[in-house]
């Protein structure tokens, strides 16, 4: 893939940016595991980007080199125009499983970012009431997780990464857990918060309507060791409400293409798998 292709700009409006990454583990045999290899990708702030790829192929390491949680093996990463060497400022997590607390109350979850950036208490309950009333969960401050359903605990971790106000936001299959129903309430969710705040989004999913529905851009990996494949631009309108641009006619073209572009490296992984169980 050419790196036309690949990047979203340059300069100053990059907010993310791998050049050549690769990334690769020691195991107990002895025998080193690539994970992703020379992944190219760039991410504009303000842009809202998802990845696609086959299971296990490395999309989540790609997180993981961002976040500064993983360093790089070969290559560059950079937030803000800063090489990544540790957990970069600025930068937001939302997880599979959620870091909720269940010890403390929605309302210290919360606020339990600000706390850890030694925001008074005072100050940090103010700002986590108001999230906590953006996300739908007014007059549920004083609930404790085992209170809530899962789309409750998801609009929870949601607020609690928020507002941090991040201007980068990793969200790994942040929603994968939840019934179709909800996932959908949180996507219309996610959008409507992110709408306006100039944050730069990644968000790993294994769903395509999810990926398609969210995006202005959405990055296809290859079978791993990951690489970027294919990035497919998805120009529907915004403000987007995803179960109704999901039945367009535009929406269908783009999950075609997506799939096309996806099927193969699908179909390999799955090979692989069973080649090891033969």
């Amino acid at each position: 893939m050419t790196t036309s292709q690949s990047s979203a700009g340059s300069g100053a409006d990059l907010a993310i940016s791998l050049r050549d990454a690769t990334k690769t583990f020691g195991t107990k045999s002895g025998k080193p595991f690539t994970a992703i290899h020379d992944v190219t990708m760039d991410v504009r702030r303000g842009e809202f980007v998802t990845v696609v790829g086959p299971t296990g192929c490395g999309k989540s390491t790609t997180l993981s080199l961002v976040s500064g949680l993983e360093p790089a093996t070969v290559g560059t990463v950079t937030v803000d125009g800063r090489p990544v060497d540790g957990i970069p400022d600025g930068v937001g997590y939302m997880f599979q499983s959620d870091a909720i607390l269940p010890w403390k109350t929605v309302l210290d979850n919360v606020a339990l970012g600000l706390r850890y950036r030694k925001t008074p208490a005072k100050q940090a309950h103010e700002r986590a009431r108001d999230w906590i009333q953006r996300v739908g969960l007014a007059g549920f401050e004083d609930r404790y997780p085992h209170q809530l359903s899962g789309g409750m605990r998801k609009r929870v971790a949601m607020a609690q990464t928020l507002i941090t106000e991040p201007t980068v936001l990793l969200m790994d299959e942040p929603f994968g857990a939840l019934d179709v129903q909800t996932r959908e309430l949180m996507q219309d969710e996610l959008l409507r918060l992110w709408s306006g705040s100039g944050a730069a989004v990644v968000f790993v999913t294994h769903d395509l309507t999810e990926a398609i529905a969210l995006a202005d851009r959405v990055v296809v990996m290859t079978a791993g060791p990951a690489t970027v494949k294919d990035v497919v631009e998805i120009d529907l309108p915004r403000p987007r409400k995803v179960e109704e641009i999901r039945l367009t006619p535009a929406f269908t073209d783009l999950y075609r293409r997506v799939w096309d572009s996806l099927r193969e490296e699908v179909e390999i992984t799955r090979a692989r798998g069973a080649s090891n169980v033969a």
